[in-house]
C-alpha cells in the first residue's frame, strides 16, 4: 500500500519519524533533522566501505539470509533478514534474537493514524513492566563483555551497488527499500547510533529509504504485524532458518 500524503503531512510525518531513534541521549535527540543527504561519488564510496570503519571488525555479520520468527500476541511473525545487503545489521539483530534479547520486550511506539506508519520495539528497558512507559524509546542493548551500549553504522546499499555505504544517508534508491512488512533500524539523529531498537512499516514509506536501514521484510503474518498495539509484548523471537550464516568476531 502506497501512501500518498498532502506535502505539509509528509513534511510533519518525516519530523515525526525522528523519534524511531531516541535510544541514545533521550527525547531531545528525536526532535532534530536527519543528516543532509549523501552524495554517493567514487570517493565517498571509498570513504565509507567496511575497510575504512575500524570498529566494524567487531560486529557480528549475517553472511547470506536468515529467518526468524517472532510471536506477538500468540501468532508467529516470519521475517526474512537480508544479509546478502544489509550484513552488519542482520548480524545484529540475529546475534540479539539468539541472545533473547527480544523476548518479553514490548512495542512502546505503534502509530496508525492519520496514517498506516510503523509498530516500533525493540528497547530493553521496557522488558521492565514497572519502567515509566514515556521514557521508552532511550534504551538500547548493554553488551555484557563491554559494559557499553552496542551501537552499529547505519548501512544501507544503493540499488545495484557492490557493496553498502556506512555512516551516512544517501539520496539514490536503496536495494532495501521501506515498503509494507518491511523491517528497519531506529536511530537518533546520529547516524551510528541504532542498537536494538527497531520497526516494522506499516505501509510503503519511500520517504524514509536512504535514511534508515532496512534489513529484511516479513513474509509471513503481517496481519500480525497489522493488528499490534502499543504495549504489545515480544512473547519470543527464535532463529529458524540460517543461524550458519552468523559470523561473530573472534
Amino acid at each position: 500500500m502506497q501512501l500518498k500524503f498532502p506535502q505539509f503531512f509528509v513534511a510533519w510525518l518525516i519530523i515525526f519519524a525522528l523519534t524511531l531513534g531516541g535510544c541514545t541521549s533521550g527525547i531531545e535527540s528525536s526532535n532534530t533533522s536527519p543528516t543532509s543527504a549523501a552524495t554517493t561519488s567514487t570517493e565517498t564510496v571509498s570513504k565509507t566501505t567496511n575497510e575504512s570503519i575500524p570498529s566494524i571488525k567487531d560486529l557480528p555479520r549475517l553472511e547470506g539470509k536468515a529467518t526468524v520468527v517472532m510471536t506477538v500476541n500468540g501468532a508467529p511473525i516470519t521475517i526474512e533478514l537480508d544479509g546478502i545487503n544489509a550484513p552488519i545489521t542482520a548480524g545484529n539483530f540475529v546475534d540479539l534474537v539468539q541472545k533473547g534479547v527480544y523476548d518479553g520486550l514490548v512495542f512502546h511506539r505503534v502509530v496508525r493514524d492519520p496514517q498506516p506508519f510503523v509498530a516500533q520495539g525493540g528497547d530493553p528497558q521496557s522488558k521492565d513492566p514497572k519502567f515509566p512507559a514515556n521514557r521508552l524509546g532511550t534504551g538500547g542493548y548493554i553488551d555484557a563483555k563491554t559494559g557499553s551500549e552496542r551501537r552499529i553504522p547505519l548501512e544501507i546499499k544503493p540499488k545495484g551497488a557492490n557493496e553498502p555505504i556506512y555512516s551516512q544517508t544517501i539520496t539514490e534508491k536503496p536495494e532495501l527499500q521501506h515498503k509494507q512488512g518491511s523491517i528497519a533500524m531506529a536511530r537518533s539523529q546520529m547516524p551510528d547510533s541504532a542498537s536494538s531498537q527497531f520497526y516494522f512499516a506499516l505501509a510503503d514509506l519511500s520517504f524514509l529509504d536512504g535514511n534508515y536501514a532496512v534489513f529484511g521484510n516479513v513474509i509471513e503474518g503481517f496481519d500480525v504485524v497489522n493488528n499490534i498495539k502499543q504495549g504489545d509484548r515480544i512473547e519470543s523471537a527464535k532463529v529458524t532458518q540460517g543461524a550458519e550464516n552468523l559470523k561473530s568476531p573472534e
